[in-house]
Parts: C-alpha cells; sequence; structure tokens
C-alpha cells in the first residue's frame, strides 16, 4: 500500500511463537490525537495509530494467522471519467469462509453460526479506548482484528464486544469509533465501511470493515448537491454509484453518527438495506482540498440470494460502490470497461427520485418533523 513500515515499541513483530501468542494492545487516544491538517496524497508519515495497526498486522501475517499470505495485488485504474480502481485478488474468492445464509433486514444473531466469539485471540490486534473524563460511554472500547481473508494490507475489522451478539445493523457508537479511527490515521487511503444485512453482509455480528488502500477515490473529491443543507445532508451524483453524503468539517463526530445511524435505522424500517463507507474528502462543494470527514450511503433494494460464482463484474458491496473493485478473475480483471462495471455497481440502488423523497421524509427539516405538508 506504499507506507513505510515502522516500528512501534508496543507493536513491533515479535519472535516466532504459538500461533494465539500475540497479546493485542490497549491503545488509548484523545481527540488531540486527530490528525485534521495535512493529510493529503500521497500521504505523510503514519501516526502512532498507523503504527501500531500496521505494525501487528504485519506480526500476525508473519505468523501465519491469515488464511493467505498477501502480496503485492495487481492494481489498474480503468479508463473513463469515474476513475474505476480495479485489483486482482484471486485468493479471497477461492479461501474465505462462504458467506451465510441471511434470510431478512432483521435476522437475530445466532450464537450456533460462525461470529467473532470464534476467533483467535491472536487475531485481535489492538483494543481502541478513548480516552474520556467522568463514566464511560455504553461502548467505552471495539476491538480490531484482521480480517483472515483481507482484501488489502492493514484490512481489519471494528468489533464492539463479541459477548454482546449484536446483529448486523450500524450503531452510533460504533460508527463514531470507525470515524475516529480514520481521523487517528495519517494516510488518506484509511477507509471503513459498514455492509447491512441484504447488502453483502457475510456475518450476522456487528463489525465494520477498515483498510488501506493506495490510490484516491472520486467519491472524496466530486461535488455534491444540498439536499437538506441545515441536516448536514447531500447527493452525490457525479460517482461510480450516487450516494447520499454526509460531510464534517471537524472533530465532534457524534452528531454525523447519530445522523447517519438515523437516516439508516429510517430506511431498514421500510424494508430497505445500505451500505456506507466513511473517508476523509472534501466539502460538499468540491475540490481538491481535503480537510474534513465524507459519510456515503446507498439505499438498496436487499437481496438475499446467495452470492454468485467468481465472473465477469463486480459484486455491489461498499468498497465497490465506492469505486474499489476487488476482482477475483484475471480474465475480468483484464477486460472489464467502466460502463460494465457501473452497471453492475448501479443494479440494486434505488434511482435518483426515490433517493430524494426518502432524504425528505426521513430526515425533514428541523422544526417540520410530524407536519401535514400542507399545513
Amino acid at each position: 500500500i506504499g507506507l513505510p513500515y515502522c516500528s512501534h515499541e508496543s507493536s513491533a513483530p515479535k519472535p516466532p511463537g504459538p500461533p494465539d501468542a500475540p497479546e493485542p494492545e490497549d491503545f488509548v487516544y484523545g481527540e488531540d490525537e486527530f490528525v485534521l491538517q495535512g493529510v493529503a496524497w500521497p500521504g505523510a508519515a503514519p501516526s502512532r495509530f498507523d503504527r501500531a495497526l500496521l505494525g501487528a498486522w504485519q506480526d500476525r501475517m508473519a505468523r501465519g494467522l491469515f488464511r493467505y499470505r498477501l502480496g503485492e495485488l495487481p492494481t489498474r485504474v480503468l479508463p473513463g471519467a469515474m476513475g474505476l480502481v480495479a485489483q486482482l485478488n484471486p485468493q479471497r474468492a477461492t479461501e474465505r469462509r462462504p458467506p451465510q445464509a441471511i434470510r431478512s433486514l432483521t435476522q437475530p444473531f445466532d450464537p450456533r453460526q460462525f461470529n467473532f466469539t470464534r476467533i483467535r485471540p491472536g487475531e485481535v490486534l489492538l483494543r481502541l479506548r478513548r480516552r474520556t473524563g467522568g463514566d464511560p460511554p455504553p461502548l467505552d472500547r471495539v476491538l480490531v482484528a484482521i480480517n483472515v481473508s483481507p482484501l488489502e494490507r492493514g484490512h481489519v475489522l471494528l468489533l464492539p464486544e463479541p459477548a454482546l451478539g449484536l446483529p448486523q445493523a450500524l450503531t452510533p457508537q460504533l460508527l463514531r469509533f470507525g470515524l475516529e479511527a480514520v481521523l487517528l490515521s495519517a494516510q488518506p487511503g484509511f477507509r471503513v465501511g459498514f455492509n447491512s444485512l441484504g447488502a453483502s453482509a457475510s456475518v450476522n455480528h456487528l463489525h465494520l470493515h477498515a483498510f488501506y488502500l493506495a490510490h484516491p477515490l472520486r467519491v472524496e473529491s466530486a461535488p455534491a448537491e444540498p439536499l437538506l443543507p441545515e441536516r448536514g445532508l447531500a447527493l452525490l451524483r457525479d460517482v461510480p454509484a450516487p450516494a447520499l453524503l454526509f460531510y464534517a468539517a471537524g472533530a465532534d463526530l457524534r452528531g454525523l453518527a447519530e445522523a447517519v445511524c438515523g437516516l439508516a435505522g429510517g430506511l431498514a424500517a421500510r424494508g430497505l438495506a445500505y451500505n456506507a463507507f466513511a473517508t476523509r474528502g472534501a466539502p460538499p462543494a468540491g475540490g481538491a482540498a481535503a480537510p474534513g470527514l465524507r459519510v456515503l450511503l446507498w439505499p438498496r433494494r436487499p437481496s438475499f440470494e446467495p452470492e454468485p460464482e467468481a465472473g465477469a463484474v463486480p459484486a455491489a458491496a461498499l468498497c465497490e460502490l465506492a469505486g474499489y473493485l476487488p476482482l477475483p478473475a484475471a480474465a475480468a480483471f483484464r477486460a472489464l470497461s467502466e460502463a460494465e462495471a457501473l452497471r453492475a455497481l448501479r443494479r440494486p440502488l434505488l434511482p435518483e427520485p426515490e433517493l430524494r423523497r426518502l432524504a425528505a421524509e426521513l430526515l425533514p427539516p428541523p422544526g417540520t418533523a410530524g407536519r401535514r405538508p400542507d399545513t
């Protein structure tokens, strides 16, 4: 991913030993560690968070805790206006755990299915703890664990306490941790995302994905059309997959997480699935600067069919919708066109008029909630 390896006194590679030997680091942080300025391509020196995460991740790779060794992956940018980043990763398709059968948006957590209480202790890299005064919040930590079938170097999962048995429905507490992780990284290529049930989630146990990708994506700089400016909501249109966009310029992320999850909960209540993606990006008006956070939300019709076998077109999960296309087949990697990819990505999404209507109904302007349209 183009990041230099830097040692960190508590996360440097350890001598070979039993696979479950490494202890996760308690990574305690405060808002003073958020990197709010100077993050631009091709990236700066890694932050303390980057060093801890990547050092521990490389250590677990050396210990053989992944399903395959991840080398340099062939990568190309597809010709076209969208700048789609295609990457060949056949091992993920053949070695990953088969996705669980998902049958509804409200499917409860099932302890009999694979879940994150079953991961080996050595798979946990960090325990993220927010430094706070007074009583701890309801969710006072999250675990950072390797994805054993990684998309890229540094691909991890953010997990609330696994023993809680929470189903895969996004919560403000977990999303806030994810947004803060983006700000703790000094790398513009560190992103966080979420697949709901019915939208490519493969495990019904609450988790976020996070990964490093050393390529800018169009969703981070494309201008957006204001929808509900007073609620911080815009429509991102000229991107691979049109999305609802929230934006925050500073470090106060609780309100942003609550707004995103409020809208996501409203979608689920109407029988819709969704994907979410958080990244550093320009203000909604666009431009080259990247001073804040963009959170994209893609409402979609749910699908409960088994994932298709590896084919010639990309899936439509959080990475692909953002413009990053992991592909399992060499033929597709070499021949895929932008037009083919866009057709596949946009097929499950809602049309733009429906996006506008949902935004108006689920996030009405302040002071108008519950009012009749004719008053």
